[in-house]
């Protein structure tokens, strides 16, 4: 469904104009307010939205003229049309220079006016689908931004590519910060409704009460404050894709509202009556326990099962090995052209850093830490002592590392656990081989077989000179 125009202003301080006027917008089909004097018009436009005003030249106290300067200069991008019994070339000049888009003499015809009004009507169409042609030009998602080799990712970008294209509703699941509103954009980027409106939902960032008036809409006077109608932000998403983040902290009253609306794309607005229905693909995630929510009677089991056609499980990034360094110069190349900063890469010592870390954060956090590190580094390498130390995030893990990670070995679990032991013991001693054996009482020769076994392998000069001369970072 197309989004309603605004409602025309008419302005004149003869009753049975006004009557005339809004009988004859009505009958072509516009919603049209009538007020005798321009002190009136202007307290109604600062309160309600209107498409265009029709205003006579001379009214009971600020004059047409006045009231066409006045428009101007608060709300330059709003047409008006001036009316007047008193016709002359003049006059027309004036109006014009006013601001007044056209000009028409009384008497005139209704077709004369319905035709300005079709063309201001026709012009605020194009300027609202202009401003949103702009709103979805400003990021474009694309499968390139989901960085990473692991198996777990390239299943994930697999699964985009199959069902981007269908209309399947999808459930996006995992932690925060692992890439969800990536997932829901390629989704829509991928699909058949890329053309149409992609519309963003942060359900946990909205208060309760709200929630319902900015998804579905509300009425004039539905609650304190509703002074005019108002368009949710499913009629937004028509013929398009609407994705509703952190689904899981909708409130169960809305979720039941959400549930009619899914089985056929049927709603009202808030303090309405009328039953309006949009064309939408719904994509939903959450960073919350599903099952979890489900059985705490915070979740409607239903509504799941709706939402629930294909499941994305996005995995944290402590579970994707290598896809952390790839990830970190992913953000570097991001970053150093922004900051105008010629850094190649990461140190050899810098990358085991990045490994051994657990990533509470996930995706973001690592984002934060390369940015934080190129505005730190003054070297041609992002060096350890340039990165954060982790003391605070390594308090919010979320798994302890002697505890196995669904889907994970145990001989997996146990070569994670031993690449972190070294890899934080290398950071307790500067990075230096010989101090790092001695502490874990091995030796140096030991020491260098167990980093080779583990991928790890950096080579005796590469490993002391990455922490030479740095300390640790406080």
């Amino acid at each position: 469904m197309s989004e309603p125009l605004p409602s025309v202003l008419v302005v004149d301080d003869e009753k049975n104009m006004r009557l005339s006027l809004q009988t004859v917008l009505q009958d072509e089909g516009y919603s049209a307010r009538a007020v005798e004097s321009a002190e009136e018009a202007l307290a109604l436009l600062a309160r309600e939205e209107f498409f265009m005003v029709i205003t006579d030249a001379r009214l009971g106290g600020m004059s047409g003229y006045e009231f066409l300067g006045k428009i101007r200069g608060r709300w330059p991008d709003l047409p008006a049309l001036m009316l007047t019994a008193y016709a002359t070339p003049k006059l027309a000049v004036a109006a014009i220079r006013a601001g007044a888009i056209d000009y028409l003499a009384k008497p005139f015809a209704p077709e004369e006016l319905l035709h300005a009004v079709a063309r201001c009507a026709e012009r605020h169409r194009l300027l609202r689908e202009n401003a949103a042609l702009r709103s979805r030009a400003e990021h474009v998602f694309s499968l390139d931004e989901i960085v990473g080799e692991s198996p777990p990712i390239r299943q994930v970008r697999q699964l985009i590519q199959t069902v981007a294209p269908t209309e399947a509703r999808v459930l996006i699941l995992g932690e925060s910060g692992t890439g969800k509103e990536l997932v829901a954009g390629a989704l829509h980027s991928l699909s058949r409704r890329r053309a149409a409106h992609y519309v963003r939902i942060n359900c946990a960032a909205i208060p309760e009460q709200l929630l319902e008036s900015e998804l579905f809409g509300h009425e004039k006077g539905a609650f304190t404050g509703a002074i005019k109608q108002k368009s949710g932000r499913v009629e937004e998403a028509d013929q398009g894709t609407i994705f509703l983040d952190e689904i899981a902290d909708m409130s169960k009253p809305l979720q039941a509202k959400l549930l009619r609306f899914l089985e056929d794309g049927s709603f009202t607005r808030v303090g309405g009556t009328q039953e309006l229905r949009v064309n939408v693909r719904l994509l939903a995630a959450t960073n919350r326990d599903i099952v979890q929510a489900i059985e705490a009677g915070q979740f409607r089991e239903d509504l799941f099962h709706r939402l629930n056609v294909v499941q994305f499980h996005l995995p944290p990034l402590r579970e994707r090995g290598e896809d952390v360094v790839l990830l970190a110069g992913y953000f570097l190349k991001l970053f150093r052209a922004s900051m105008n900063k010629n850094i190649g890469g990461l140190a050899p010592a810098a990358r085991q850093k990045l490994l051994a870390h657990h990533w509470p954060g996930n995706v973001r956090e690592l984002r934060n830490a390369v940015e934080r590190a190129l505005i730190l580094e003054a070297t041609a390498e992002i060096q350890p002592a340039s990165l954060p130390d982790f003391h605070v995030e390594t308090r919010l893990q979320k798994m302890s590392s002697a505890q196995v990670a669904p889907d994970e070995t145990l001989d997996t679990a146990l070569a994670r656990i031993e690449r972190e032991i070294i890899t934080a013991v290398l950071a307790q001693n500067a990075f230096s081989l010989t101090r790092a054996a001695d502490s874990l009482r091995l030796s140096r020769h030991s020491l260098r077989y167990r980093m080779q076994r583990l991928q790890m392998n950096l080579g005796d000069e590469s490993v002391e000179s990455a922490g030479a001369g740095k300390n640790s970072d406080t």
